[in-house]
């Protein structure tokens, strides 16, 4: 195994990883980051648009930032509820962009080309905190309430949203993806359970861990309809069959205390970060081979909270306590 590394312009670092056996690959990592403009904001979570632009939710600067990572420009959008805490955040068709007011019990839905906001207010006074949103194929955005302890539906063409509790009492929900059926999985952050959601019928089905002790935090889906988790308790990384409900789990690299916290997939392989690491890493596991490799990122991370991968395969992220947006582009692996 040859490892080189070298650092490229601004703060990027490449990485080529030559592996050998029976799959021999070349596997090459560039991590680029972008200062968002507002000291302190934390950014959350970071998404991207169907006109390639990368967004990001400031937390506690109360806004919404958009990067054109062609130019490096910026631009911040200011949220119409003072302190609303914007959380994750996911475009539309349009490219309108939809976000969780973590604070002030909301789903907003900002229009880049007027800086119109629209927001919907939750109709259960305990659903207190949306966290995750996510669209459906039919245009319905599904979101998940982690301390009101409920799941969420809204139809952005009436404005109705529908709650419904958790199974499990305070389980958390947090992550949220979507399998090639269109069925929804999340996480029970406070359990060890994951939940799956028939959005046909908004029925929910819980499959539980064998460890009592595991914390599944985020969540993403291989093309295979596996499930994969980050338990954050315990540092692992494990995978979900939905069919059969076996679990398999894979220590990280960095340990127990590793604390894996956002993932995502890139085709068949889980990219995943650890947030207990300094430098927080991004982590790659090829489910084929086993096989796990961290790169750090260039300027600590500061906690990655969550990452999306877009069409072209780049992973966005956003490092909350260094005040920046990320972009990991790979090559060699496919």
């Amino acid at each position: 195994m040859k490892v080189c590394t070298q650092l490229a312009t601004g703060l990027s670092i490449l990485a080529l990883l030559t592996m050998t056996g029976a799959a021999r690959q070349q596997v090459a990592v560039t991590i680029d980051e972008w200062d968002v403009p507002t000291p302190k904001s934390r950014p959350h979570d970071p998404t991207f648009a169907p006109d390639g632009s990368a967004w990001w939710t400031g937390q506690m600067a109360n806004k919404l930032g958009r990067l054109d990572p062609k130019t490096g420009a910026m631009k911040e959008y200011d949220l119409p509820t003072p302190q609303s805490g914007p959380h994750g955040l996911t475009p539309d068709s349009r490219g309108h962009i939809w976000y969780t007011g973590n604070f002030a019990a909301l789903v907003g839905v900002l229009d880049p080309a007027t800086g119109k906001v629209t927001e919907y207010k939750m109709p259960d006074e305990r659903a207190r905190d949306p966290h995750t949103p996510l669209f459906d194929r039919n245009g319905i955005l599904w979101f998940t309430v982690q301390g009101g302890n409920f799941l969420g539906r809204l139809d952005p063409a009436t404005g109705q949203i529908t709650l419904k509790e958790s199974p499990t009492a305070n389980s958390r929900p947090y992550g949220l993806a979507m399998n090639s059926q269109g069925d929804l999985f999340f996480d029970e952050f406070n359990s060890n359970k994951i939940g799956r959601i028939d959005p046909k019928t908004f029925t929910i089905k819980e499959y539980v861990l064998p460890d009592p002790g595991a914390r599944p935090r985020r969540i993403a889906i291989t093309p295979d309809d596996m499930v994969w988790y980050t338990d954050y308790a315990r540092g692992y990384l494990g995978r979900l069959d939905p069919a059969t409900g076996a679990v398999k789990e894979f220590a990280s690299p960095g340990g127990p205390t590793s604390l894996p916290y956002g993932v995502t997939t890139v085709g068949d392989i889980v990219w995943y970060s650890e947030a207990g690491v300094e430098p927080n890493t991004m982590v790659r596991f090829d489910p084929a081979t086993g096989a796990m490799r961290t790169w750090p990122i260039p300027s600590g991370g500061g906690v990655v909270r969550h990452m999306v991968t877009a069409p072209n395969g780049d992973i966005w992220i956003a490092c909350s306590g260094v005040n920046k947006i990320g972009r990991v582009r790979i090559s060699g692996d496919r």
